[in-house]
């Protein structure tokens, strides 16, 4: 059965427009077809489906699709039989306005596999659907992402409601109705179930197709990574290529499906029957590991969408690393597949790895074997990706899954971790990254992993671009390359903020990440950041406590209760303070009572153990004393630095293992970096508001609108300030009243309509400061005042007065610059600091309510806001939350400088506002698999 509702059966259908032309463009590149509404989509078995507009060619295939479906669903969708389509059926269905009358179609290479339609009522604001999903694709979501998308369109032209009518036994189609999240009503009349509601998302809508999307992302990625057979495409008789070398760890590692070598010359490779293609594999094959030379690529997946192929990894290089003409074969390659119903990872990848003993996937040529265990680890870098394995394997700790993501043509970091989320086998995520794909898309997918499970995360590429052209390095997507002399920040202090924001914890090196690693693998999260130093030397502890207070913890000094408990242990000589110097030679014994005291006591939430070997040596008998009084004492975590000794990566006391590293400051390093994550994680997100007298509809029209005149004009820079003013309009944001002048006689009139005292700018000073030389005289008061003052600015400044600002005065407060800007690889950045440049707190737009208050604690602010009350913060803070939204809603939004903002009792008042506009590709707010990253 398929899932479909009826489109009118014997109702009668919305009549045609007048505005309606008789004949849809033949090409669809011409005037009416929206091609912003084609998308590559994944559905909820995680394979992939091609949806766009209707196209008057698309007849022949609507014919096709009409005759492969059963009598039942030809029945549902038209109540009565309609065996065949008549050529009037054909030339409406395939001929629509896109406005009025709307279809979309979704298919599976070129074979069409649903449809789904809007008809306007005339006049009105709502319209009839209807869907038609094949009976061999029903079960897979797609009357579900049809619905969304005409939902959208309908948005976008006007409508406001849709309507339908079901027949009573199709129950599938009035679930999927219900289940879309809108508010539906339905009601029974003259034999069918009438459906009705409106399509503006609501938050369970809005809820429920994030839900749909990430289960259907991950799942896309689960089929790449559970196959139940592989055909290995280029597998090779000869040792060392890299065909010989997939074929060999695939069988050796154990794989628990069949591995099916395909290769055009040999019927045998490594004693297993070989294939000259992937159509001629017996039975079904779930994955293809491809590596065969470039060109010959795109004719493999061509086989493999006729073999109904799941998933791809594509070894082969060639692409987008090797510049511009690659990057095009990589771009048709990602389409391919996709339109195949496939993804794809890579290409340039070293491949894929699941240690899940139901799968044991060892897909790479690498010669590294990763233990099994609770690490899911993604590298853009395959060759960081095998030494990092390695590494692992030598700390003792393990990996779920490993994917060499090598150009992200497709699947991404972002993909992965909607798979490791809900991934049971994953307890923490580590990511070696190069570049982001879908910046914002990471941002929200990590805040809500982060809350579940620890994300580590190596970002390489914080320096400028130069080193790195011709580097390999993916051209697409320089994320540290936003050039700090526009952006008014160092490019990777963007990153830092990007992850801070999200609960992420970076690691500058390899070498921190492995020590982070190790404490997140084997001890439990800190409930506080109060440490206590164990130690047998005064110098290594003292330096440990730096450390301490370097990295954010604090070394508090222990209560009365166990300062008490360890006196009664220790030897008389012992410090018993914090730290906690017990004597030189002290045993393994008493190193352990030390430590179950602060173990236990309620002054400390975590340990730090600095030993230095005494003449006696006897080390590891200290070792295993601490990691059992570990075990006697859980629930904090304890890490440990031998001096001079080892290297052990842990100490072991059965289960427990207790972190070790080489010098007390990786040990503090590590603690207070999961200390700041545990922190993080136990503070509420705070939601992203809707306030109250924001229309992003309005502010998308203004900006299209400044834009167009822009164009027109030919001026670029920052635009005038009343038009700013009606940009901030949209999202209730009111400055100072002020207007350009061209001179003295102009600054007169503005000033009386605006009332003195008023201020007077120079325009063309970026940075204006309080001073007439530094292009602001402020409380003007009379005509003569504010002539004269423009003369001696004009005598100073020349040009820069022409235009010049004059303004209201606002009242006396606190000084706060708050900004917005487009990073080129991170979207819209929102800024809050002091007026006039210098430290500011940075986040990533859109920001929750928590997030704004939380900005405005810090470090770059305290100072600035201090004199300043509750009421004046909290203006502030909603002042930070409206021009997070209107950056958020408006990416053309390049540069918005509200400098300074006058924040004082209960108001946050804008002063100075500018404003400057550049186009931005905008697609429509649907869910959609995105360019390649």
């Amino acid at each position: 059965m398929a899932d479909v509702p009826a489109a009118g059966g014997g109702h009668q259908a919305p009549s045609r427009t007048a505005a309606e032309p008789d004949l849809a463009p033949e090409d669809p590149a011409a005037p009416g077809f929206p091609a912003q509404w084609e998308a590559d989509v994944v559905l909820t078995d995680g394979g992939t489906m091609h949806l766009r507009p209707i196209r008057p060619d698309d007849a022949a295939r609507i014919e096709r699709f009409h005759e492969r479906q059963s009598p039942e669903s030809i029945y549902f969708r038209y109540f009565s039989p309609r065996p065949r389509l008549t050529s009037r059926d054909l030339e409406r269905f395939t001929n629509v306005d896109y406005v009025d009358r709307m279809a979309f179609v979704g298919l599976v290479g070129d074979e069409l596999v649903g449809v789904a339609r809007y008809d306007r009522f005339p006049g009105r604001t709502d319209a009839e659907v209807a869907f038609f999903v094949d009976d061999a694709h029903a079960g897979r979501g797609i009357a579900t992402v049809l619905l969304e998308y005409l939902a959208a369109r309908g948005r976008e032209v006007g409508l406001a409601r849709f309507s339908a009518t079901v027949l009573p036994q199709n129950r599938r189609m009035q679930s999927v109705f219900r289940q879309a999240g809108f508010a539906v009503t339905s009601r029974f009349a003259d034999g069918v179930v009438e459906v009705e509601f409106p399509i503006e998302p609501t938050p369970e809508a809005l809820a429920a197709m994030e839900a749909r999307a990430k289960q259907a992302e991950a799942r896309s990625v689960a089929r790449l990574l559970s196959p139940r057979s592989i055909a290995v495409v280029g597998a090779s008789r000869h040792e060392g290529t890299l065909g010989y070398e997939l074929l060999r760890h695939l069988v050796a590692g154990g794989f628990t499906g069949p591995v099916h070598p395909v290769n055009r010359e040999a019927s045998v490779v490594s004693s297993i029957r070989a294939v000259p293609s992937v159509l001629d594999i017996p039975g079904d094959v779930d994955l293809a590991v491809i590596a065969v030379p470039a060109e010959e690529v795109p004719e493999v997946v061509a086989q493999c969408g006729r073999k109904r192929v799941l998933g791809l990894v594509v070894i082969s290089e060639g692409f987008a690393e090797t510049g511009p003409e690659g990057a095009e074969a990589e771009r048709r390659l990602v389409e391919q597949a996709r339109g195949l119903g496939m993804r794809l990872i890579g290409p340039n990848t070293m491949g894929v790895i699941n240690s899940d003993p139901q799968v044991r996937m060892h897909a790479t040529f690498l010669d590294v074997h990763p233990a099994p265990g609770p690490v899911g680890f993604s590298s853009q870098s395959g060759t960081v990706g095998a030494a990092v394995l390695e590494h692992l394997r030598a700390e003792g700790v393990g990996v779920s899954t490993f994917v060499a993501t090598g150009n992200k043509g497709d699947v991404s970091g972002n993909d992965l971790l909607q798979h490791w989320e809900d991934d049971e086998r994953t307890e923490m995520v580590m990511l070696y990254l190069e570049s982001f794909g879908n910046p914002r898309n990471f941002t929200r997918i990590a805040r809500r992993v982060a809350r579940r499970k620890p994300i580590l995360a190596v970002k390489a590429g914080r320096g400028p671009r130069p080193w790195r052209e011709g580097s390999g390095v993916d051209r697409r997507d320089e994320l540290g390359a936003g050039d700090p002399a526009v952006l008014g920040w160092p490019a990777d202090a963007t990153v830092d903020a990007m992850l801070r924001q999200t609960g992420v914890i970076r690691a500058a090196t390899l070498e921190e990440l492995f020590g982070l690693v190790r404490l997140l693998a084997h001890q439990p999260l800190p409930k506080g950041d109060r440490v206590a130093v164990l130690t047998n030397f005064w110098g290594p502890a003292v330096l440990a406590a730096d450390a301490c207070v370097a990295n954010g913890l604090r070394v508090p000094e222990l209560g009365p209760a166990t300062r008490a408990a360890l006196a009664a242990r220790a030897h008389p000589r012992a410090r018993l303070a914090n730290p906690v110097e017990l004597t030189a030679d002290a045993g393994p014994d008493e190193v352990a009572a030390a430590a179950s005291v602060l173990l236990a006591s309620d002054d400390v939430d975590a340990l730090i153990a600095v030993h230095a070997p005494p003449l006696g040596g006897g080390t590891e008998q200290v070792a295993a004393a601490l990691a059992e009084a570990c075990a006697r004492e859980p629930g904090k975590p304890v890490v440990a630095s031998f001096l001079a000794q080892g290297p052990w990566p842990v100490v072991r006391a059965g289960a427990v293992a207790v972190p070790v590293y080489p010098f007390p400051e990786g040990a503090a390093l590590a603690l207070g970096r999961v200390a700041a994550y545990a922190a993080w994680r136990s503070r509420p997100g705070g939601e992203v508001v809707d306030l109250s007298g924001t229309d992003a509809a309005e502010a998308r029209a203004v900006a299209d609108d400044l834009l167009h005149s822009s164009a027109e004009t030919g001026l670029t820079g920052w635009i005038d300030p009343s038009d700013a003013v009606r940009l901030l309009a949209t999202h209730g944001i009111e400055p100072v009243a002020q207007r350009l002048v061209d001179g003295p006689d102009d600054a007169i009139e503005v000033a009386r309509s605006i009332g003195y005292p008023v201020a007077l700018k120079a325009w063309g000073v970026d940075r204006p400061s309080k001073t007439e030389a530094g292009g602001v005289a402020v409380d003007v008061h009379g005509d003569a005042e504010l002539r004269a003052a423009f003369a001696r600015m004009a005598r100073r400044h020349g040009a820069a007065m022409r235009p010049a600002l004059v303004q209201a005065m606002a009242v006396a407060g606190a000084d706060v610059a708050v900004e917005v800007h487009q990073h080129p690889a991170l979207g819209s950045v929102l800024t809050v600091g002091p007026a006039g440049g210098g430290d500011a707190e940075l986040r990533v737009v859109p920001l929750t309510d928590l997030d704004a208050e939380r900005v405005l604690d810090g470090p770059a602010l305290w100072r600035c806001l201090a004199p300043v009350d509750a009421a004046g913060k909290a203006a502030l803070a909603e002042l930070v939350l409206r021009l997070s939204a209107l950056g958020d809603a408006v990416p053309e939004v390049a540069d918005l400088r509200l400098d300074p903002v006058m924040v004082s009792a209960g108001r946050a008042t804008p002063t100075d506002v500018r404003l400057r506009l550049a186009p931005w590709p905008r697609r429509p707010a649907v869910r959609r698999l995105g360019a390649p990253d």
